[in-house]
């Protein structure tokens, strides 16, 4: 649960709206709100829904307090009666969407929020901020958990985001299945392994590579990574082997030509008896240094900058659209961001064998069901109550099942059509 109250991480302008509507009489009005893309980020066949959760567990503590509403009064962002309803503000509608860990295409409705138009537009842009920055990266991490091909990555991003973000992509990060973070927040938090032995900054402490190396084998024990490359990776090598021994666990690699280094220091181990002392590479890999990699004797990757920032999409270009008003469809036809009016059902159509054919949108209507069908939508918000989440590790191995279903040319890193067809069955609606 969050210490504090997220209901100012709020744009003003959802305030005014509110105050307005509060003044028409049109607040009450039922309104169904969704989330989702018109587009996948470039390059992108898949999107990876990360992040709901945390929104709701946000939602059990969107309060406005005395404090925050003095504040929003006396600076003029709302009116008396606007400040009297924000003081009672509790969200009693229903929140329906895709479970975490699913993928998502262009115009697959993640999210629907169901209430008065008040109460559902308020937690617009929170719904925002949570899903494009966790989607972003769970998609990046996903698709470097791929280019690994079974080796384990660690997510050592934070020092490269914003302290809260990096807590948030450590999750997201292990939700696309990277084995462990280097953030003990989201350790404590999340229940996420950690993981992290020693930097430069130790190395270079002492006097000599040997007494540092000795030092931390002293305390952390054979199990440890000692870091090789802060002068000569060769020598680092030695000096390693030499003072661990040929059962050291690790030596991590952060620097040079990987894919050449990589291949030398595997030699130079396997001369020295360490055999089984494993690889770790680390420094700035993104999904495509990565597959580079897939060839040469690399046992585990560190990911930082790339993924905590979405590997190039920073954001998963999520909206958030009115598209019903008490019971009508309503559409919004601007160019380049037109939508489809009325409340969305979607399924995914599989094979016999399990693989993603299609997703079939449905709007105002339920799709006909066939054999191989799945519902893609589950309650998390009925009448205001929260209904129970899965767990991180649920999610987790939701998305690598999702992973499996897709064709094999989703996976693929290179530009490409969405790795599964989506077909929006329409209404029509009113301007």
């Amino acid at each position: 649960m969050s210490s504090y109250h997220p209901a100012l991480l709020t744009d003003h302008y959802e305030l005014t709206m509110v105050g307005a509507a509060l003044r028409d009489g049109s607040a009450d009005r039922r309104c169904v709100f969704e989330v989702f893309a018109r587009r996948l980020p470039a390059g992108r066949r898949y999107g990876v829904v990360a992040g709901v959760g945390r929104l709701i567990e946000l939602l059990r503590d969107f309060r406005f307090d005395p404090a925050e509403v003095a504040f929003l009064r006396d600076s003029g962002v709302v009116d008396e009666r606007t400040a009297r309803w924000l003081a009672d503000y509790r969200f009693t509608g229903d929140i329906d969407g895709y479970a975490e860990g699913e993928l998502f295409f262009p115009g697959s409705p993640i999210l629907t929020v169901s209430g008065t138009f008040a109460e559902a537009v308020v937690l617009e842009t929170l719904a925002l901020s949570v899903l494009n920055h966790d989607c972003a990266v769970a998609a990046a991490a996903a698709r470097m958990v791929t280019a690994a091909r079974g080796r384990t990555v660690i997510e050592m991003g934070s020092r490269r985001a914003h302290e809260e973000a990096a807590v948030a992509a450590a999750r997201a990060a292990y939700l696309a299945g990277f084995g462990f973070t280097s953030n003990l927040a989201a350790g404590q938090r999340y229940g996420i392994p950690t993981a992290g032995t020693a930097a430069h900054a130790f190395t270079l402490l002492h006097d000599d590579e040997r007494t540092a190396f000795a030092t931390q084998v002293a305390a952390q024990g054979k199990a440890t990574t000692l870091l090789v490359d802060t002068y000569d990776i060769g020598q680092g090598i030695r000096n390693a082997i030499a003072v661990a021994g040929p059962d050291l666990r690790a030596v991590r690699i952060d620097s040079g030509d990987l894919a050449v280094i990589a291949q030398q220091s595997r030699e130079l181990l396997d001369s020295l008896g360490a055999g089984e002392t494993q690889i770790i590479v680390s420094g700035d890999l993104d999904e495509y240094a990565i597959a580079a990699l897939a060839a040469e004797p690399v046992d585990m990757y560190g990911a930082g900058t790339s993924v905590v920032t979405g590997s190039g999409a920073p954001t998963a270009n999520l909206v958030y659209k009115l598209v019903e008003v008490d019971g009508r469809p309503v559409v919004k036809r601007s160019e380049n961001k037109a939508t489809v009016g009325g409340r969305k059902v979607a399924v995914r159509r599989h094979k016999p064998t399990g693989t993603a054919t299609e997703e079939i949108i449905v709007s105002q209507g339920v799709p006909e069901r066939r054999p191989g069908d799945r519902a893609l939508q589950r309650s998390y918000v009925a009448g205001g109550e929260i209904a129970p989440l899965p767990t991180l590790h649920e999610s987790r191995e939701h998305l690598r099942q999702c992973l499996i279903s897709i064709p094999w040319e989703g996976l693929k890193l290179s530009a490409g059509d969405p790795a599964v067809p989506v077909t929006v069955v329409p209404t029509s609606g009113k301007e």
